[in-house]
C-alpha cells in the first residue's frame, strides 16, 4: 500500500521535518496528491499517499513505532497531538482492521444507524475517564512485565559474552597510551559495533574466533591484499588497535581462519547481518541494483566458467551475484558456481527479504537481464524493474527529431532529454501457455556526448514517471558505476583466503558433437554459397528442340548445390536430436569439474561488505561537517589512515588520532570521532570506546628556565 503512488527522486526544495531519532519527513504536494517520504539515516525508508486515508493511518503508527515523536510528526502531517495518540491507541486495542474500519461493520452511511447497531456493544460513561483507566492499566502491565523488543539488540547479553573467556574478549587487557599506526581504524570498529552489532553477530556464532574477523576488517582497512602481507605490519601496534595484546604468527592466523570456516555458520551470520540492515534502515530498500562480478580462479584444477567483461571471454572462475542499494551500499550477495543465473538471482533475492520490506523495490539490471520470458515472469510476480534495451537501432535512433525528446532534465551534471513510447513483447511458456505484453520503451538522448540509446521498464505497481525511471538505469552504469570499481582498488575484494574443492554437483557441459556439427553447417553454407555464385556467372545451354543440354556445366552445378543442400537438411535435424548438454562423466579425455568452497570467501566477504557499507555512512556523517564533495573521500581515507595513541582502562578504550594539517579538514576530523564517540560502541567487558584528535601522549613537554 504504501510506497507504490510517490516519487523516488524527491526536488530538493522539498519541505523536510525532523522528527527524531535520525528521522526526517518530506512532503511532496502536487495538485494530483500528496506524498510523504520517511527517511532515516538519509535513506528512504517509506512512501505513502496521504490522499489514502487508510494509509496515512497505518504511516502515522508504523512512524512512531519507528522512533518518531508524535508532536513533531503531527506538525509535519498538519494534523493534531491527539488524532496522533488516537490512531495508536486504536491500532493497540483492535489491530489494523479497527484502525481501518474503525467500529463500524455495516454499509451504511447514515450514522444515527450505525450508532444505534453498536451502542449496546459500546462502554457507557464518560470516554476520557474510561480511556485513562485503560492507559493506567497497560502502565502497570508494563511495569510488572518487561515489553518485547521489536528491535535487535545492539548489546551484549549475558549469553553472547559467556562465549568468551574473560581474557580472551576484546579490550581485555589494560594499558597505559601506546603509539600505533593504525589508530585511524578504530573508526570502523566504533561504526560496525554501534551501528550494525557486529562484534556481537561475530562473537554470538564464533565465540573466541572474532579475532579472525578483526584481521580480515584491519586488512579491508588498509587495503591488505593478503594474510601474507600481515607480516609487514607491527604486531604489537595492530594488537591494540583490534583489541587483543599482539598480532600472532601466520600459522596462528590461518588456524585462526579454519576454525572458523569449518563451522559452517557463514550463512547464518550473513542472514542476520543483511536482515539488520534492511531492518535498521541502512540501505535503502526502494531501488535496488543486481550486477555480477566475476571471482577468477588461476589454478590447476578444472572449474566451471564464468565471463570476464574486460577480456570478453570466458575464463575459469565464479559469479558474485551483488545487490546494492542506490547510494552503493550492498543489500545481499550470494556467490555461484561458473557464470551463475543472475534472473534467478534477482527473483530470489526479492522473495528472501520481502517479509522485511514495505513493499517489493524496483529492480535494476544491465542488459544480461534482457528476456522476454525473464520479463514475463517479473510481470507475473507484479515486481517492478528498469532495464536497458539490448536491441536498438542506432541509426534511426540518430534520425529522430529533436523535438521528440520532450523532457528534459540534468542528472550528474549532464544533461538528459527522453521520450517514452511502448514496446510489445510476446512469450510462450513451455506448457503452451503465451503471455503478450507491454512495456514502457524509454528514449535516451545524453546531450554531452550526443549518445542515443533506449531503456525498458515496468512500474505499474510504484508508479514511477519517466524522469525517475530514466535516472535508475543511469545511477549505477556508465560515469555512475563507482561501487565496484572503487572497492577493487580500495578493498581487496578478489581475495579468497584458504581455497577448498571438492568435487562438483555440476558435471554437465555444452555437447560437443554440437558444435561439430554447427562447424559442418557452416562449412556446407559456405560451398552453397560458392556454389550459387558459380551458378550465376553460368548460362544454361538450349539445344534446338528446346529443350536443356544434357551434362551441361550448368546441370552439374545445380546437381551439387542440390546434394549439398539434401546433407545440410539431414546436418540440421540431427544437431536438433543432439542434447544441448552432456555430463563429462560419460565422456573421453575429460575431467570431473571441481567446485570452490565458499565458506572461507562468504566470512571474508562479510567482512568487506561491512567495512564498505560502514565507509559509506561514516562518509555521510563527515559531508556534513566538509562542503568539498570532491575532497570528502580523500578525506576519509586521510582520517582512517591517521597515527595514534590507544589507551585502555576498566571502564574504556581511548584511541586519539593525530590531527590533519589544514584546519578545515582537522575540524571535520574532530567532528566525526565525537559522532562516532557519542554513538557508545561498547565491548563484551563493558568498556566503552572513546575517540578523539590531539597532540601526542608521550610527548615531553621541556620545563620552562
Amino acid at each position: 500500500m504504501t510506497g507504490q503512488n510517490a516519487a523516488l527522486f524527491p526536488e530538493e526544495n522539498t519541505p523536510q521535518f525532523s522528527l527524531g531519532g535520525d528521522l526526517h519527513l518530506r512532503v511532496k504536494d502536487s495538485a494530483a496528491k500528496k506524498i510523504a517520504l520517511l527517511y532515516r539515516k538519509g535513506n528512504l525508508i517509506k512512501m505513502v499517499n496521504l490522499s489514502d486515508k487508510v494509509a496515512k493511518k497505518l504511516f502515522v503508527v508504523e512512524t512512531v513505532e519507528f522512533g518518531a515523536m508524535k508532536s513533531y510528526l503531527a506538525t509535519a502531517l498538519q494534523i493534531s497531538r491527539q488524532t496522533v495518540d488516537n490512531y495508536i491507541e486504536t491500532h493497540k486495542r483492535f489491530g489494523v482492521e479497527g484502525l481501518v474500519q474503525g467500529y463500524t461493520v455495516s454499509d451504511s452511511k447514515n450514522i444515527h444507524k450505525q450508532r444505534s447497531l453498536h451502542r449496546k456493544h459500546l462502554p457507557s460513561g464518560n470516554k476520557a475517564r474510561q480511556t485513562t483507566e485503560m492507559r493506567y492499566q497497560d502502565n502497570r502491565r508494563e511495569e510488572e512485565k518487561a515489553p518485547k523488543q521489536l528491535t535487535l539488540n545492539m548489546s551484549f547479553d549475558e549469553e553472547i559474552t559467556a562465549k568468551v573467556e574473560p581474557n580472551e574478549q576484546p579490550f581485555s587487557e589494560n594499558h597505559d597510551w601506546e603509539a600505533t599506526r593504525y589508530a585511524g581504524c578504530s573508526l570502523y570498529y566504533s561504526a560496525l559495533i554501534s551501528e550494525w552489532g557486529w562484534l556481537q553477530s561475530v562473537i554470538k556464532y564464533f565465540g573466541s574466533g572474532w579475532k579472525i574477523f578483526a584481521v580480515f576488517m584491519l586488512m579491508s582497512a588498509l587495503n591488505i591484499r593478503s594474510i601474507e602481507q600481515l607480516k609487514n605490519t607491527r604486531f604489537r601496534e595492530v594488537g591494540i588497535v583490534l583489541g587483543m595484546k599482539s598480532l600472532p604468527s601466520k600459522s596462528k592466523i590461518w588456524e585462526w581462519f579454519y576454525s572458523a570456516a569449518d563451522l559452517k555458520l557463514s550463512s547464518s551470520l550473513l542472514k542476520d547481518y543483511f536482515q539488520h540492515q534492511i531492518k535498521a534502515g541502512l540501505v535503502g530498500l526502494w531501488t535496488w541494483f543486481s550486477d555480477g562480478h566475476l571471482l577468477p580462479y588461476t589454478g590447476k584444477f578444472n572449474v566451471h566458467h564464468s565471463y570476464s567483461t574486460q577480456r570478453q571471454r570466458p575464463v575459469p572462475g565464479r559469479t558474485n551475484q551483488v545487490v546494492c542499494d542506490n547510494s552503493g551500499r550492498i543489500v545481499d550477495f550470494v556467490i555461484e558456481e561458473g557464470k551463475g543465473q543472475m534472473k534467478e538471482a534477482i527473483l530470489a533475492t526479492v522473495e528472501k527479504w520481502l517479509p522485511d520490506l514495505p513493499a517489493r523495490p524496483v529492480m535494476v539490471f544491465d542488459r544480461e537481464g534482457y528476456d522476454a520470458g525473464f520479463f514475463s515472469r517479473m510481470i507475473k510476480a507484479d515486481q517492478p524493474f528498469v532495464t536497458w534495451d539490448k536491441h536498438v537501432n542506432s541509426s534511426k535512433l540518430s534520425e529522430l527529431d529533436e523535438g521528440v525528446f520532450s523532457t528534459k532534465f540534468t542528472f550528474n551534471e549532464k544533461e538528459y532529454a527522453v521520450f517514452e513510447v511502448e514496446k510489445s513483447f510476446t512469450h510462450k511458456f513451455d506448457d503452451g501457455e503465451i503471455h503478450s505484453f507491454k512495456l514502457r520503451h524509454i528514449h535516451i538522448w545524453n546531450k554531452k556526448s550526443n549518445r542515443r540509446t533506449c531503456g525498458l521498464a515496468f512500474s505499474e505497481p510504484c508508479e514511477m514517471d519517466l524522469e525517475e525511471c530514466t535516472k535508475a538505469i543511469l545511477s549505477r552504469w556508465a560515469a555512475s558505476e563507482n561501487t565496484f570499481k572503487h572497492m577493487q582498488n580500495r578493498h581487496p575484494f578478489h581475495y579468497h583466503p584458504g581455497f577448498r574443492l571438492s568435487e562438483s554437483e555440476k558435471q554437465d557441459i555444452a555437447n560437443p558433437e554440437i558444435k561439430t556439427k554447427e562447424t559442418v553447417i557452416k562449412r556446407i553454407n559456405k560451398s552453397l554459397s560458392k556454389l550459387y555464385k558459380k551458378l550465376s556467372m553460368v548460362n544454361q545451354i538450349i539445344r534446338q528442340d528446346g529443350n536443356p543440354r544434357a551434362n551441361s556445366s550448368y546441370d552439374s552445378i545445380k546437381n551439387e548445390i542440390d546434394s549439398l543442400t539434401s546433407t545440410l537438411k539431414q546436418e540440421k535435424e540431427e544437431k536438433k536430436q543432439l542434447p544441448e548438454r552432456v555430463d563429462v562423466s560419460n565422456l573421453e579425455d575429460y575431467k570431473s569439474f571441481k567446485t570452490i568452497d565458499n565458506e572461507g570467501k562468504n566470512l571474508f566477504d562479510f567482512v568487506t561488505t561491512s567495512v564498505w557499507n560502514a565507509r559509506k555512512q561514516m562518509s555521510d556523517w563527515l559531508r556534513e561537517y566538509y562542503d568539498h564533495d570532491n575532497e570528502l573521500i580523500d578525506l576519509f581515507y586521510a582520517i582512517t589512515y591517521c597515527h595514534g595513541w590507544v589507551k585502555s582502562t576498566d571502564s574504556e578504550i581511548v584511541v586519539r588520532l593525530e590531527p590533519l594539517q589544514s584546519k578545515k579538514r582537522r575540524i571535520a576530523q574532530e567532528q566525526l570521532c565525537r559522532k562516532l564517540t557519542s554513538l557508545g560502541a561498547q565491548m563484551p567487558n563493558g568498556k566503552q570506546m572513546v575517540l578523539e584528535v590531539g597532540e601526542s601522549p608521550l610527548r615531553k613537554v621541556c620545563p620552562k628556565n
